[in-house]
């Protein structure tokens, strides 16, 4: 899925559930709270919230959040993920790599709260060059 095929429709729909998620954001520290809709290629969509902690590198983005919830369902092929934030803020270098972990050409929707699309891209774009299983040494 490129983002020629990404029907209106379905931008909206993902939007939507990822302002939903962001409801339950945890975010005390930064009040930056971020919701995140991850459709797999099987048709699911996962969600998740940014969930912060006094201890700040203990943090979990929404991004990687609703990553792990769908793994932890089973799914490792994803279509489409949508961010939504109060500015249309970008993903961080971590969520970024953990995408690329699964699938360059995953596509993202970044949007703000109002539903205005800031961006619609690739993980290739957003981390050329990511460092993956390709950089490890095979143990054969």
């Amino acid at each position: 899925m490129n983002t020629q095929t990404l029907s209106n429709e379905l931008i909206t729909r993902l939007i939507d559930a990822a302002a939903k998620a962001r409801e339950n954001a945890y975010a005390r520290y930064s009040d930056y709270a971020v919701g995140a809709a991850l459709l797999t290629k099987a048709g699911d969509i996962f969600t998740g919230v940014n969930v912060e902690n006094a201890v700040f590198p203990l943090t979990m983005c929404a991004e990687r959040s609703a990553v792990f919830s769908a793994v932890s369902s089973g799914q490792r092929e994803f279509a489409v993920i949508a961010v939504v934030t109060r500015d249309g803020g970008m993903p961080c270098g971590s969520c970024r790599q953990v995408f690329a972990e699964f699938d360059g050409d995953l596509q993202v929707i970044i949007a703000d709260t109002l539903g205005k699309v800031h961006l619609v891209t690739s993980v290739a774009d957003l981390l050329p060059g990511a460092f993956g299983s390709q950089n490890l040494i095979s143990g054969g």
